[in-house]
């Protein structure tokens, strides 16, 4: 076993494997960007080393500064996570020419699988089924718009660099897929320095199931499959494991695929076989197709774990130190059943836009295992992946993990950041996803019942209203009533874009009457707790004028000065704002063009995506306030509209 590694990685991937490799007596070394100098995966490593700026391609993408970490320190070999240079096969010969282990597939096993097509073309020749499509050479637009006519509409177009839903577009009629092209190709231009894409058939009722595997050189076992069906915008949102309605013939038929695919090219490690599979008549064994070979650790990696009992970071290491498979086809055996939330910053309302913020308050539940890289205190970067923790539970049946995720989502607490809490907490409760009946588009098609946030109760908005005026502490219990003569009080909060004030009227330490417009709550406290009209008081966190209560996912309320209520008056549909911080890529509209609502103005890309700005309502440019290469904030005024002549006249 080696006696340190270095994480070529950040966030709670880094986090997680220095909690296994510290279970094994081996030290290990983090690098930090100038934005994670102060990261927990910094402070729980044994050493860290500064790499560069903020940027993935100032610090975390710059392998050489890395490897020289690891020499420097003593480092015997390096685990590269997920993302980032994991599955770059140069750095991997980099590594092993600077006499350093990589604890991963070899370079050659990354290379087969990295391009889709030239993968197809070898798992066909291994004997695994491949979705109809074009994985040609040639990509003049034409002729790719001629492929995608021959396979039949609709089509997906995927970077054959790609991977994450990056560079991948789903085109429904011929007329779109020009347009769509040009974003694919940007989009993978952009994430991986490759712009060529290929051309696949999109099944109808698709379901995304995936088998882990893993590998040591030259005998491979899987650890059964995961699906990953639910997703938005090819981006995975709930894992499991085992796949709903699986059948031991459908499994025997895929475990069996994934591990031709990873002998095929002598994979050591841990990888994943991504099959596509054709849900409409229920898992069949010749419906399902190869889509990628991820060769590295999945982010979803801890259902498997779940299920099987088995540290599959720890196989990592102690395969790459020299050992053989640490365990035989025949000794594998699913236990029970797992499900993984991932919980990310983003506005959902936004559109799921990536968000931004200080985490104030942040605590897990103690019943589920919760991977996280960022703690109480902690800012969500604008440069990295949004997400705050993955939360995994366990149970002897589906039944009993999905009702153990949807407690374990209730009892997560998040300050300081919007999140997807409220999204996520909807999919555990969804009814179809209860009984099994996943597919790919089940978010599509009931986005809005979804996303649908209840609204605070009257007794809420008491419980912030006196949260705001500092309240809700604990009573002393000698509090003279010489000081609680009858006072009224006034507060301005707001919350989701309204505006409201709330009235306190103070009758003693223990007992207020507060009117939130024309209902009058009675606040009482009592048995230890603060109850509103017989309620109990929800926990709630406040920092500074932001109070959220840790009800229903989370209400944010943010108490203001009157003075200010009237300076939150801008000019409405006049300017074209960032929704996040990012770089703008393009800007298709001049001073002096006449726009349409809807039209498409400027692409914004942050996070490895790319986010399309439209005009809000019909007009003319009257000023374009940044052009393209621009890096921007959250809230910056890109493009300014004409005062409409409509409005003026009103």
């Amino acid at each position: 076993m080696f006696r340190k590694i270095l994480i070529a990685n950040r966030g709670e991937i880094a986090c997680r494997v220095i909690e296994t490799a510290r279970k094994l007596g081996v030290q290990t070394v983090a690098v930090y960007s100038d934005a994670d100098a102060n990261a927990k995966h910094v402070a729980l490593a044994d050493q860290a080393i500064w790499i560069g700026g903020p940027a993935p391609a100032d610090s975390y993408l710059r392998g050489d500064d890395i490897i020289s970490a690891a020499l420097v320190t003593g480092a015997e070999a390096i685990h590269p996570g997920y993302g980032f240079l994991s599955e770059n096969p140069d750095f991997v010969d980099a590594v092993q020419a600077a006499g350093l282990v990589f604890i991963g597939p070899s370079a050659d096993a990354i290379r087969a699988m990295g391009l889709k097509d030239a993968a197809k073309h070898l798992m066909e020749q291994a004997g695994v089924p491949v979705v109809p499509g074009y994985h040609g050479d040639n990509q003049d637009p034409e002729h790719l718009a001629g492929a995608a006519d021959a396979i039949g509409y609709p089509v997906l177009i995927k970077a054959v660099a790609g991977g994450g839903g990056k560079g991948m577009r789903l085109v429904a009629q011929p007329q779109e897929f020009s347009e769509a092209l040009d974003s694919a190709r940007g989009e993978a231009r952009t994430a991986f320095g490759n712009d060529a894409v290929l051309i696949e058939k999109y099944v109808e009722q698709p379901r995304h199931i995936e088998v882990q595997v893993f590998g040591d050189g030259v005998q491979a076992v899987h650890l059964f499959e995961r699906d990953c069906s639910l997703q938005r915008r090819h981006q995975k949102v709930i894992e499991e494991a085992p796949a709903p309605g699986m059948t031991p013939e459908m499994r025997m038929a895929m475990g069996e695929a994934a591990v031709r695919a990873a002998k095929a090219i002598g994979y050591k490690g841990a990888g994943t076989v991504e099959f596509i599979v054709d849900g409409s008549e229920g898992l069949r064994p010749d419906r399902f197709w190869f889509m990628e070979m991820n060769t590295r650790l999945q982010v979803e990696h801890p259902v498997t774990e779940a299920i099987t009992g088995i540290d599959l970071v720890e196989w990592q290491l102690r395969v790459a130190a020299g050992e053989v498979l640490p365990a035989r086809q025949q000794d594998l055996r699913i236990n029970g059943h797992a499900f993984e939330a991932r919980l990310y910053a983003e506005d959902v309302p936004a559109g799921f836009l990536p968000a931004t913020g200080r985490l104030s308050h942040l605590r897990f539940s103690p019943a589920a295992r919760s991977d996280s890289g960022v703690r109480a205190g902690d800012a969500i970067s604008p440069w990295y992946d949004p997400m705050i923790a993955k939360i995994i539970t366990h149970g002897p049946t589906r039944e009993v993990a999905l009702a153990r995720l949807a407690q374990a989502l209730r009892d997560t607490q998040v300050a300081g950041a919007v999140t997807n809490l409220a999204f996520l907490g909807a999919l555990a409760g969804h009814e179809g996803f209860a009984r099994g009946e996943v597919d790919t588009g089940l978010i599509a098609r009931d986005l809005a019942e979804l996303t649908v946030q209840p609204p605070a109760t009257p007794q809420q908005r008491a419980q912030a209203a006196l949260a705001a005026l500092g309240l809700l502490g604990t009573v002393a219990p000698l509090s003279g009533f010489s000081l609680w003569y009858p006072l009224t009080r006034s507060v301005l909060l707001t919350h989701e874009g309204e505006t409201f004030e709330a009235l306190v009227r103070t009758r003693g330490p223990e007992n207020h009457l507060v009117v939130v417009g024309e209902i009058v709550i009675e606040a009482l406290h009592r048995r230890g707790g603060w109850f509103f009209d017989d309620e109990p008081a929800v926990p709630f966190a406040r920092d500074g004028a932001a109070i959220t209560l840790f009800a229903d996912a989370g209400h944010r309320f943010t108490m203001i000065d009157p003075l200010d209520r009237e300076g939150a008056a801008g000019h409405a549909g006049n300017l074209i704002e960032a929704p996040m911080p990012g770089l703008v890529k393009a800007v298709f509209v001049a001073a002096g063009d006449t726009v349409t609502q809807g039209q498409r103005l400027a692409i914004l890309e942050a996070m490895k995506m790319e986010h399309t700005l439209t005009a809000g309502r019909d007009g003319t440019v009257a000023e374009l306030l940044v052009g393209a290469g621009s890096q921007v904030e959250a809230g910056a005024a890109l493009i300014r509209l004409a005062e409409d002549d409509k409005e003026d006249a009103a």
